[in-house]
């Protein structure tokens, strides 16, 4: 049977591994790769001579498979030779053992076209958008990959990076083949909230549009009945609708009658009772219009989704020592003077995780702890607030170290929420921070000052850092040397022997 390959970053697997290999021991995340020129060389001695991983000598071929132990939901491209993936980038994706090309079929022609014509020596010619995103090593391309995700297999280079929520708060979930429509239409007042004012404005004309034509169909259709439009030139003969003599005069009586501007030559008469009705009828659905546009219309303009916009987050998060324990922690602020009333801070960590049953879960939500159990979710934001996770035994951090982020493939969502002071309405500011944007050993510096018998607070340096040195390693790792050091120093005779040089610190 044939074993599996390892190369630093990537599991390489032969061509003719069987699929009940693969069945048996499932990784956890099947993609297709291109590997091209001398990282192919690279990989193949890499694999040759055991660096990293298990023997074997199986031959490397064209479309060979990559395993990664990555996030499904994100983009790597490993380097060979590199213990940890790299920049990110985006190419072919999908589950394709046995070197099955997951690219459409026109693209795999114009490959193989490319190749009898000589142009280039790839093993696979990258299209220009996504050659563009491969790393550079030594003048040839890299091995890159895309875990899980093939909608995204042909994306530009401004989306290498995928996230679950924007840095202004937007979530970038689509839904799709939703049946039954019609529960949107139950709760209708919400729905035409939630549209956005250029459909908004289209629905409310064509009620309005509809409505005018409808009832200008029915006085036409009334005054044809009555004979109205025989009698036209008949002064004794006393019509039910004065003046109406085809359907643009109906038209403009409807308007008139609707929208309450006043009759003048034309007009509804006492001399028939359907008339009345109508008259009656027509006023009561064009009120209804009225109040439901009305209402939507100030419920669109009072919503509080632009008062998130002076709700700002610090742009990176930042780990270092506080009071002796290691903390997760980034700024909030408020820009207006009126601030957020009963305002609540709480935080998601999503990450993909394979669990010890083999079920993979994509997107998993896990919560993390911003002092809930002290009352610290709850702030008065008057001035820039740094929220602190204290990194313990129940934080999801608990065992990550400055090497280990690098490798993680993570995103936390901070969701801020609070009352609008002037309306009372609640008011949700969201954010993220993916691992790339966690400066470990770095502390927020202070942008309060005092002046003039007030504070003030300079919010050109809301973001700004200060290089600080900092326990490199876990959380777990610190708790467990300072345990053996206290163990130490109760043992210990000569506290002269103080040494703490050899512990891993970053540098300032």
């Amino acid at each position: 049977m044939n074993s599996w390959k390892m190369v630093p970053g990537i599991v390489l697997l032969p061509r003719s591994t069987p699929p009940t290999l693969l069945k048996s021991n499932p990784p956890k995340t099947m993609i297709s790769t291109v590997i091209c020129n001398g990282a192919l060389q690279e990989a193949r001695s890499e694999a040759q001579t055991g660096h990293g991983g298990h023997g074997g000598t199986g031959a490397l071929s064209r479309g060979v498979t990559v395993t990664s132990v990555q996030s499904s939901h994100l983009v790597r491209a490993a380097r060979p030779g590199q213990q940890s993936p790299g920049t990110p980038c985006a190419i072919s994706s999908g589950s394709a053992p046995g070197g099955v090309s997951l690219a459409p079929r026109w693209r795999r022609r114009r490959r193989a076209r490319s190749r009898r014509e000589g142009d280039g020596a790839s093993i696979f010619t990258l299209p220009r958008p996504l050659a563009a995103c491969c790393d550079r090593v030594r003048g040839q391309r890299c091995v890159a990959a895309l875990l899980g995700d093939r909608s995204r297999r042909f994306a530009p280079d401004d989306e290498r990076r995928q996230r679950y929520v924007t840095k202004d708060g937007k979530c970038r979930v689509n839904l799709g083949r939703i049946e039954g429509w019609a529960r949107f239409l139950c709760d209708l007042f919400t729905t035409l909230v939630d549209l956005r004012f250029r459909w908004f404005l289209l629905v409310f004309t064509v009620c309005y549009v509809a409505t005018w034509v409808a009832f200008a169909e029915i006085y036409l259709l009334d005054a044809w009945l009555r004979d109205d439009l025989a009698h036209l030139a008949d002064p004794p003969w006393r019509p039910c609708y004065q003046n109406v003599d085809g359907f643009l005069s109906a038209l403009l009586l409807s308007v008139e009658s609707q929208m309450t501007i006043g009759y003048g030559h034309r007009a509804v008469t006492a001399h028939c009772a359907e008339g009345v009705a109508l008259l009656m009828a027509q006023s009561i659905v064009g009120s209804i219009i009225d109040v439901v546009m009305a209402g939507c219309m100030f419920m669109k303009i009072s919503r509080p989704q632009k008062r998130a916009l002076t709700l700002v987050f610090s742009r990176h998060c930042v780990v270092s020592r506080r009071d002796g324990r290691l903390c997760l922690m980034f700024r909030v602020g408020d820009l207006r003077e009126s601030h957020m009333v009963d305002a609540k801070i709480r935080a998601k960590l999503i990450q993909s995780r394979l669990t010890k049953e083999g079920e993979f879960i994509p997107l998993e939500q896990t919560e993390v702890n911003l002092g809930f159990d002290t009352g610290g979710d709850r702030l008065f934001l008057v001035e820039p607030q740094t929220i602190t996770h204290v990194i313990d035994q129940a934080s999801p951090f608990w065992e990550t170290s400055a090497e280990s982020l690098k490798r993680e493939s993570f995103e936390i969502i901070v969701i801020l929420e609070g009352i609008v002071e002037a309306s009372g309405m609640t008011c949700q500011a969201r954010t993220s921070y993916t691992e790339d944007e966690i400066l470990w050993g770095h502390r927020f510096e202070s942008c309060m000052t005092r002046e003039k018998g007030a504070f003030q607070v300079d919010y050109g340096a809301f973001d700004k850092t200060i290089a600080i040195q900092t326990w490199t390693r876990s959380a777990k790792e610190m708790q467990e040397r300072g345990r053996r050091e206290s163990c130490y120093w109760n043992t210990a005779t000569d506290a002269s022997r103080s040494d703490t040089n050899d512990w891993p610190w970053t540098e300032e």
